[in-house]
């Protein structure tokens, strides 16, 4: 009986911990742990922040216009709001390293989301915005993990070196360190020894160590970067390669669907909105809609049906990694985006007269955090064949097939006071939504009174 319970919990081990574990660190599944890059090299931090030994890392990392990553443990951070506020300002990047130290392996999956969660509102409390990116504690995963791969990043590390221990000493560390010292390289540090099996006072070696590699690796020509900017390095270098493999079949299938979107544009007559917008002013046509502020979009009313410019689409597509790779660059530009396109609206007397910016997404995720209202769109022939279509276009950007959940159409309404104010004060107005935005305006269509939108006429898919 007992042989066979030992049996049975080994099997639950090895499906629950070693095998996730295995893949992701010899196989690199669903997480990031090494770059490809020229003279970039990525410096992350573990189980901080510490009131000691945090502050002389940001200063020694300014010192040499180093950036980094800090995976933050949420129980050393809840009380040290102004240290993280003092990151994010210095250009570096905060990450999530669970509430408490503790090995996945050893929670269950609800108490691990409980963990990020936890830690994941620390962080927005103190800096405004979410964090994009997880690593593990000891970077032990189980099955459960890659399903937080979703919705953050995971990051592993391409090297690391036993700085916890402060009997290695900061000699023997800097040659550890310089070996490693190569393009592309995610090296794991600790600024914390507050920590199981650390000690408090191995973060003073490190940064003894440390001050030596960056004098060094600066006179090498090597840049130190986060983690964002290393993973945006290694996406464009390996779109070379990914040319090089695009099939021709693709390569035409894609030039046409921008060559239809021009003629769109053209007949259509569609505004420049900036660098990932085209709009124009259309009469609403569908049942009305109860706003949030008590207004309602009536049938006549005027709105701006907003488009995704395609070619961007497209690029940021091809040039990702992964989808969440792309969600996460497409955040980006759709932040600037609508302070862009706020811009030229305010510019624009006709534009102006609108009551909203109306258009229908496919992937929703955070629209309601910077401003837009949802709308679940009627089920009808449009609704049915724009799953198709964007299934279609997805597979072929990015060869990944997308799930049937994601692609729920929705009406999305901002109402054009809302929307202006974003043009005055862009770094203001989107410093809390950074991390919010997984949402780009799919084909746009007029609805009709019963509810099912006229045909497609929009060509702006989202991711």
């Amino acid at each position: 009986m007992i042989n066979n319970l030992l049996l049975w919990a080994f099997y639950f081990m090895t499906l629950y911990a070693f095998i996730p574990a295995l893949v992701s660190r010899l196989f690199g599944f669903r997480v990031f742990k090494k770059g490809l890059a020229d003279k970039e090299i990525a410096l992350t931090f573990d189980d901080g922040p510490d009131a000691e030994y945090t502050p002389q890392l940001l200063e020694l990392l300014a010192r040499y216009d180093a950036k980094a990553t800090f995976f933050v443990v949420g129980s050393h951070a809840e009380d040290k709001a102004q240290l993280l506020k003092r990151m994010h300002e210095e250009g570096h990047v905060i990450g999530i390293h669970n509430y408490v130290h503790k090995s996945n392996w050893f929670m269950l999956p609800r108490t691990v989301t409980r963990h990020i969660q936890q830690t994941n509102d620390i962080i927005e409390q103190a800096i405004g915005i979410r964090a994009a990116y997880y690593r593990p504690p000891w970077g032990i995963m189980n099955c459960f993990d890659f399903r937080s791969s979703t919705r953050h990043q995971i990051v592993l590390w391409s090297s690391l070196f036993g700085d916890w221990n402060v009997k290695l000493g900061a000699e023997q560390l800097t040659r550890r360190i310089m070996r490693k010292l190569r393009p592309g390289e995610v090296l794991l540090l600790h600024d914390c020894g507050r920590t199981p099996g650390a000690d408090a006072e191995a973060p003073g070696e490190m940064l003894k160590a440390l001050e030596y590699v960056l004098e060094e690796g600066t006179r090498r020509g090597f840049r130190f970067v986060a983690i964002d900017e290393m993973m945006d390095i290694t996406e464009r270098n390996e779109k070379k390669r990914k040319e090089q493999r695009t099939p021709m079949w693709k390569k035409t299938l894609i030039a046409g669907w921008l060559v239809y979107e021009k003629a769109f544009q053209a007949v259509f007559r569609l505004k420049h909105g900036g660098s990932i917008f085209h709009y124009r002013k259309i009469r609403y046509g569908g049942k009305p809609l109860e706003l949030a502020d008590g207004r309602r979009i009536v049938k006549g009313d005027p709105v701006i049906e907003i488009h995704f410019d395609n070619r961007k689409l497209s690029s940021i597509a091809m040039n990702s990694k992964s989808p969440i790779a792309a969600t996460v660059k497409l955040k980006r530009e759709t932040e600037h985006g609508l302070a862009e396109l706020a811009g030229y609206l305010a510019h624009d007397e006709e534009a102006r007269e609108a009551k909203a910016v109306y258009g229908v997404t496919m992937v929703h995720r955070g629209a309601d955090r910077i401003g837009f209202e949802l709308f679940p769109l009627p089920d009808g022939w449009f609704a049915r064949s724009s799953k198709v279509y964007l299934r279609i276009l997805m597979r072929v950007l990015t060869n990944n097939k997308p799930g049937s959940n994601d692609l729920k159409p929705q009406i999305l309404i901002m109402p054009m006071n809302r929307l202006l104010p974003l043009a005055t004060d862009e770094k203001q107005q989107f410093a809390a939504l950074r991390n919010a935005t997984r949402t780009a305006a799919a084909p746009p269509a007029v609805m009709r009174e019963d509810g099912d939108p006229s045909p497609m006429r929009g060509n702006t898919p989202a991711l």
